[in-house]
């Protein structure tokens, strides 16, 4: 099917019965209020949790969706969405409040896609990142709002440069042929984030998420990892640099799904911006350090993007109409790419799934792992590929597999335990090198280059 034609497929189908909705700009009190009555019009596929406070004490809610809200069921994929990480851009906010709403309406009516969705398919929706942010903005309104005005949390940090910085770490691994992926947090990293972003890492540390988006304002471009350049020579933050990471046709893959779902971002021309096919690898855009998307994919399974949409940080009211219209059907094409790739489960001879194994692609220089249950979730655009499996004290497995274009291939490794070997025993050599020694005469020079920054 021709680009173009689906994106209006696929609003065809959510326009059958769709339900007036009130667009207004909601006050912290009046989202917990909207999200609860979504929660109680949709009880039996909705849940409401809280994944910590802000720092002024304001819950970081978030909904979920799913046909067993809750638990997590194998071989069912986790997918988030996160809005007003900056304060004062808020029709992130407002639309995942409408996306809300429309979910359970629609499943209510037996809108067929979005059933199939919620039963396949576990979808969070957070709002607002930064409700204190938020409610400094909104004393402005947006007729005077200030550019920065309520951008910041509380402590008048910016969250999306407040995540540990893993690509670093990452840059200076892959010189030393270290970890591709889940690279350690930094000893004393907690004392250096806000309560915002450590609620943050703990949920995505609590959940196995494949997929995700966050949302932003000021332009209007679907933005894609790396967000921070390699090239550290270069102290502006707005050097552009495209830095690519190992998945970089897939991430232009999952962009252009936002993009050519949404009636204008693909256009490119924009807020005075131009970006081809309305995408944009982030340090090509400009670089920044410690963002939250580059977060996501070096430390956990989950592949997110960052979705600027609009020009306006802080729309008028009058504006959100259209802006929900634009956005609709790009909202719900985003969660349904969750279902691409392969998937599978890890187990034992005993089919007992198997936690933490790593899932390898050849010629990809990413690996993911498996989740507590041992089942695993790979995007991945339409080939053949190797894929194999390891975990310790087990012999790895290897496998080849074609991916379609329509669903995710079931690809599952059942491992057999290694024998254990008698170790052997040998003498002493003063020239033995072990691998702390071995770091040692490797570490430093990336250590010097780090320290003149």
């Amino acid at each position: 099917m021709a680009r173009w034609l689906r994106p209006l497929v696929g609003a065809l189908l959510l326009l059958e019965g769709a339900a007036a909705l009130s667009f207004l700009h909601h006050r912290y009190e009046e989202l917990v209020q909207a999200l609860f009555r979504v929660q109680s019009q949709c009880p039996y596929v909705t849940r409401i949790y809280s994944i910590g406070r802000s720092v002024e004490g304001r819950h970081l809610y978030v909904l979920e969706f799913s046909d067993y809200p809750g638990i997590h069921e194998p071989l069912e994929p986790e997918f988030k969405y996160v809005g007003n990480m900056h304060g004062n851009e808020v029709l992130g906010r407002e639309l995942l409040l409408q996306l809300s709403e429309f979910l359970c309406e629609e499943y209510r009516r037996g809108n067929e896609r979005i059933t199939r969705l919620i039963h396949d398919t576990r979808i969070h929706i957070m709002p607002s990142m930064n409700p204190d942010g938020y409610e400094v903005a909104a004393k402005q309104g947006p007729d005077s709002n200030g550019y920065l005005t309520g951008r910041n949390n509380a402590n008048g940090v910016d969250l999306n440069r407040n995540f540990p910085d893993l690509n670093t770490l990452m840059y200076y691994s892959r010189e030393i042929s270290g970890p591709n992926h889940h690279i350690p947090l930094p000893d004393n990293w907690k004392s250096q984030v806000e309560p915002e972003t450590l609620a943050v890492i703990q949920w995505i540390s609590s959940y196995n998420f494949v997929l995700s988006a966050n949302l932003h304002g000021g332009a209007v471009v679907a933005n894609y990892p790396y967000d921070k350049s390699q090239d550290q020579r270069f102290r502006s933050h707005r050097r552009t640099v495209n830095t690519p990471t190992p998945d970089d046709k897939l991430f232009q893959k999952l962009a252009k799904t936002y993009s050519y779902a949404h009636s204008w971002m693909h256009r490119g021309w924009n807020c005075g911006d131009y970006f081809a096919d309305g995408i944009t690898n982030g340090a090509s855009w400009y670089s920044l350090s410690k963002g939250m998307q580059d977060f996501n994919y070096l430390y956990t399974n989950c592949f997110e993007i960052t979705l600027e949409l609009s020009c306006n940080k802080f729309p008028p009211e009058e504006d959100l109409e259209r802006q929900w219209m634009a956005n609709r059907e790009a909202l719900v094409a985003f969660i349904e790419e969750v279902h691409q790739g392969i998937k599978g489960m890890v187990s034992d001879e005993n089919n007992n799934g198997i936690a933490g194994a790593v899932i390898s692609v050849q010629g990809i220089s990413h690996d993911i792992t498996s989740g507590d249950m041992g089942d695993y979730f790979r995007l991945l655009l339409p080939g053949t590929y190797t894929v194999t499996a390891s975990a310790e004290g087990y012999k790895p497995l290897t496998l080849t597999t074609t991916v379609g274009p329509a669903a995710p291939s079931l690809v599952h490794f059942q491992l057999k335990q290694e024998v254990a070997r008698k170790p052997v025993e040998r003498k002493a050599s003063g020239t033995r090198m072990n691998n702390k020694a071995l770091q040692k005469k490797v570490v430093p020079r990336a250590t010097r280059r780090g320290t003149q920054r």
